[in-house]
């Protein structure tokens, strides 16, 4: 597969065995298939395959400085890839599979090209739980890399249709497993340089790592060491203004809880993340309802304040990118 601008024919086929075979397929051939994790749909390609990781960073138009998270199906897979510290193996043990991704030292070997690490003598790695990303890992003698399956920046896609809208002509394949239930990406933290950091918060709470780690170190704002640290991503076309207490004229409200802003009525369209103030629901919403108040025709969206603890830090880190200047 070449990493030119050839439009492709994209199919989607509902994910049973026969499609989870002709994704796996399609990425032993150096192509490119979307498929559903419990965190968000993510843009597979042979993590071994420079021409295929190309093809990808193309695909959606992704920085090729910002490096990407190895798919595997276990922890021993894992190892292959990289250099895993007691402290690094001991949450792996806990959390995996799941929303974790851990950034180590990369191994020698070559089962995640240069390209794929950006250049980076780490390695990002990740065991998904969901079903159907575990047998299509099961399918295939490589790891995957598997950044979200919509164009670089944009809102994350939690729905095959999400993916299509972005990327459909420019890849293989989507399987369809229907809506994602975590709704927010993964957790990612850096064991490579001694003390653990934290790079992105997800969907694994930072007090229930720390209950292992102790307190965790933060990266350094510049830094691009794994997937989301970029300042402006997440982003829909809207604007997006944050910690609203009110709502203006021609803006969309994305609201959490009971108590709506004020001037709510104003709203060209309203969706709660959560009515019940349930910040697992919310993650799970967000990205699906950034997508459908953006196409409400605002010129701007009005997000609610939302509480800063457990998965809410998460979710407000994943708006204030969203925000930021693009």
């Amino acid at each position: 597969m070449s990493s030119d601008n050839t439009r492709k024919d994209t199919r989607i086929l509902r994910a049973d065995a026969a499609a989870i075979a002709e994704a796996a397929s399609v990425l032993r051939a150096g192509g490119l298939a979307a498929f559903p994790t419990e965190t968000v749909y993510g843009l597979g390609a042979r993590a071994d395959d420079p021409r295929a990781v190309a093809s990808l960073y193309a695909a959606k138009g992704r920085p090729s400085f910002n490096p990407l998270i190895a798919h595997v199906r276990g922890l021993d897979a894992a190892k292959r890839l990289g250099n895993f510290s007691e402290a690094a193996l001991t949450l792996a043990e806990k959390f995996w599979p799941g929303p974790l991704t851990l950034v180590v030292k990369a191994s020698g070997n070559e089962g995640a090209c240069e390209l794929a690490r950006a250049g980076l003598d780490t390695i990002a790695i990740r065991v998904p739980s969901h079903e159907i990303a575990q047998a299509l890992l099961a399918s295939v003698d490589f790891p995957v890399v598997a950044p979200s399956a919509n164009r670089s920046g944009h809102v994350s896609p939690t729905a095959a249709q999400h993916v299509a809208e972005d990327l459909s002509g420019k890849i293989d394949l989507i399987l369809d497993g229907g809506p994602s239930k975590g709704g927010i990406e993964s957790t990612i933290v850096d064991f490579s340089s001694g003390a653990p950091r934290l790079l992105r918060s997800g969907g694994i709470a930072r007090g229930e790592i720390e209950k292992i780690t102790g307190p965790l170190l933060h990266a350094a704002k510049s830094e691009i060491s794994a997937p989301g640290m970029m300042a402006s991503h997440y982003a829909p076309h809207a604007k997006l203004r944050l910690d609203a207490k009110e709502v203006r004229e021609n803006e969309a409200l994305l609201a959490f809880g009971t108590s709506p802003p004020e001037g709510s009525h104003r709203a060209r369209k309203i969706l709660n993340l959560s009515m019940r103030g349930d910040l697992a629901e919310a993650a799970s919403n967000l990205y699906a309802y950034l997508r459908e108040l953006d196409a409400s025709g605002a010129e701007a969206i009005a997000a609610a304040p939302i509480p800063g603890e457990g998965l809410g830090e998460a979710i407000r880190d994943r708006l204030s990118r969203a925000a930021a200047p693009k």
